[in-house]
């Protein structure tokens, strides 16, 4: 009996809250609380009072009691839940209809998107069924070159060759040529810091009858020339190489075909943005930066602009015949370099030593890139070693203008040769030291916004002694001129002009000229 009484005690209570609760939401109904601090019961401190936020902020369904309270720890019967429950369900429902004449009223536009979206989808997936791979990237440049040259003076030189011969020389290279070159660059990376390169390219700049090939000069063969082996249009490997950092500071390369110049941890240089003579892109020092092409490996050191490098390449290693190749041999046509540099945003600065192997021991060339007059290639096509020295820098303006930027160096060879050759070569045709130097200029942005210009000026290797003691006459200078006409972000247009005022040497007969005038138009697409 006593139980019954107090069940019904119980549920009195219960409705009457419930009839409170109810009261209070019908109010609420009409004036919804709008902020959790309307009650007076609720602080921060309570753990459900961002839930409790989130319900009356985002739904507008939380109703308190007619005093300004919430009674957050009260117990909630049923009936007060369901009617909690119904009153947040109305405003989902208001969303919910809302969401839906929304959608009603751009039904159109989302049907686009949802086209546009699903091509998308269809489009990467064939994607990625058809890429060539997912750790390589392909990049290309083709270059066409239309050119011609003069050559002038008084000087004609007997015998088989037109060796400072102007007459000979125009009736032997004075054709206007049309050449190209290609590239395919695949840049592979396994880890997203190391890189993997590969450069295919084809040209048909023939070494053999071609001037801006190097064939009748190596001082007028262009940055652009390319030919694999003797015959032109075949395809040729170009470089093959691998470099990974190792911790934060230091990166090493090693590759079966490596430049001398890609291991370097500066080119102290904002010359050429379009390069034009092969020998005017070396910073003033072709002995010290000779490009030498083979295999070989290269560590460089680089914190807070500062870098250090030290690398090896040997031009003959795939030759087991040690007289003729291999590594660390007297035939290895090789070349220890070893650079320290300081870089910032707007100036670099460079010193460089380069230990290198004139020829084989047999007197054969070994691939070494050295731009000089034809006098001290000669003399340096004898087997010997000649320790190269170069320092180099460049300035350029932060914003482009009148101003152009500054790049400039100069070189020093001292060379020593084999004994056989000191024995029977003529001593006065060997040259134990010779200088280079180079000056640069290049405007950004002339007349038009992404147009260039630039002109260089200097000496490459002249010889300053000689074995016999005697004073060499073997100076030299060239000049070079062009325009860069940007057509489009991937096309580009440079006439050119370029001037070798005695490219023999010494070995332009005495008290005759010979001079050098070549003019070319360079198209490049980049893709």
């Amino acid at each position: 009996m006593l139980g019954s009484c107090w069940s019904v005690q119980a549920t009195e209570l219960n409705i009457n809250g419930l009839s409170n609760y109810a009261a209070s939401a019908s109010a609420n109904s009409r004036e919804q609380v709008t902020s959790i601090t309307q009650f007076s019961d609720v602080v921060p401190t309570d753990w459900a009072y961002q839930a409790l936020s989130n319900l009356i902020e985002r739904y507008g369904c939380v109703a308190g009691y007619p005093n300004g309270t919430y009674r957050g720890n009260r117990a909630m019967p049923r009936f007060e839940a369901a009617a909690l429950l119904n009153a947040c369900l109305d405003r989902v429902t208001e969303v919910t209809d809302e969401l839906k004449r929304l959608m009603k009223e751009f039904e159109k536009e989302l049907a686009i998107l949802k086209g546009r979206v699903d091509g998308l989808e269809a489009r990467v997936g064939e994607l990625e069924a058809t890429q060539f791979t997912t750790t390589t990237k392909l990049e290309g440049l083709t270059t066409f070159v239309v050119g011609a040259n003069v050559f002038g003076g008084d000087a004609n030189a007997t015998g088989d060759q037109p060796v400072a011969n102007q007459k000979r020389a125009n009736r032997e290279f004075g054709a206007t040529t049309f050449n190209y070159d290609t590239q395919l660059t695949l840049n592979t990376s396994f880890t997203g810091k190391d890189n993997l390169i590969t450069i295919l390219r084809v040209g048909n700049f023939d070494g053999g009858k071609n001037v801006f090939g190097g064939s009748f000069l190596p001082l007028s063969t262009l940055e652009t020339a390319f030919q694999e082996g003797d015959e032109p249009n075949i395809i040729g490997l170009d470089r093959l190489y691998y470099s990974f950092p190792v911790g934060n500071n230091i990166v090493l390369t090693f590759g079966g075909l490596v430049g001398q110049e890609d291991m370097l941890g500066i080119w102290p240089s904002a010359y050429p943005s379009d390069a034009i003579l092969d020998v005017t892109t070396l910073n003033g020092a072709p002995g010290a930066y000779n490009k030498n092409l083979g295999a070989g490996a290269g560590v460089t050191w680089s914190a807070n602009g500062f870098s250090a490098t030290a690398n090896y390449v040997a031009a003959s290693a795939n030759i087991s015949t040690p007289s003729k190749g291999g590594v660390g041999t007297a035939g290895a046509g090789s070349t220890g370099t070893l650079q320290i540099g300081y870089q910032q945003e707007q100036w670099g600065l460079a010193a460089i030593y380069t230990s290198v192997q004139n020829t084989n021991q047999n007197g054969e060339p070994n691939g070494l890139m050295a731009f000089g007059t034809q006098f001290v290639l000669d003399s340096y096509n004898n087997p010997g070693t000649t320790s190269a020295f170069g320092l180099s820098g460049y300035w350029q303006p932060e914003t482009s203008g009148w101003i152009p930027s500054i790049s400039a160096g100069w070189g020093y060879n001292a060379t020593s040769y084999d004994s056989t050759v000191l024995r029977s070569v003529d001593q006065s045709t060997l040259v134990t030291a010779s200088q280079s130097w180079t000056v640069a200029l290049e405007w950004n942005d002339v007349v038009l916004k992404g147009n260039n210009a630039g002109m260089a000026v200097g000496q490459p290797m002249f010889a300053t002694e000689l074995e016999s003691g005697d004073t060499p006459r073997d100076g030299n200078y060239i000049w070079e001129w062009w325009y860069q006409f940007q057509v489009t972000d991937n096309i580009s247009v440079t006439p050119a002009l370029f001037y070798l005022s005695r490219p023999f040497g010494q070995e332009t007969p005495a008290d005759t000229t010979f001079n050098q005038l070549g003019g070319l138009v360079k198209t490049t697409f980049s893709f």
